[in-house]
């Protein structure tokens, strides 16, 4: 899958909200695609709307939003803060530009929040549940 046009970002973003879009699809860049989509809209206040789209989807395709899987925090709002870094970093780029340049970041790697976080830490009832600080390194993403 390619997400090099607005249209296919925009794709991803209204299936998340549909909950229409095949679980295949909703990949490590589609769940960056989706929060620079919803950051970049003035309606949407990703912060507060992404974490209840998620869980919905979860639901919807079948994937628990339980203690050991599902819908996640700390890598949410953790992703959510590095996409708008890169969307300040980037201002009035396209969105695959700035897409891309994420991807190419560490934030491509689909580990990278072990720089960050213990496994333990970062994979603790806690921090599935809610915010959790890092314990390895501060996050560079205000």
């Amino acid at each position: 899958m390619s997400l090099s046009t607005d249209a296919a970002i925009r794709r991803i973003t209204d299936g998340l909200i549909a909950r229409r879009l095949p679980k295949s699809d909703w990949t490590h860049e589609a769940h960056f695609a989706a929060a620079l989509d919803l950051l970049s809209r003035p309606e949407i206040d990703a912060f507060a709307e992404m974490p209840a789209m998620i869980r919905a989807y979860n639901t919807a395709t079948g994937t628990p939003n339980s203690e050991t899987e599902g819908y996640h925090e700390t890598i949410t709002l953790a992703s959510l803060r590095a996409a708008r870094w890169h969307l300040e970093t980037h201002v009035g780029a396209p969105l695959p530009e700035v897409l891309a340049k994420l991807m190419a970041s560490e934030c491509g790697r689909k580990h990278w929040l072990m720089t960050y976080w213990s496994r333990d830490r970062l994979f603790s009832l806690d921090a599935r549940r809610s915010w959790v600080e890092p314990d390895l390194a501060p996050l560079p993403y205000p």
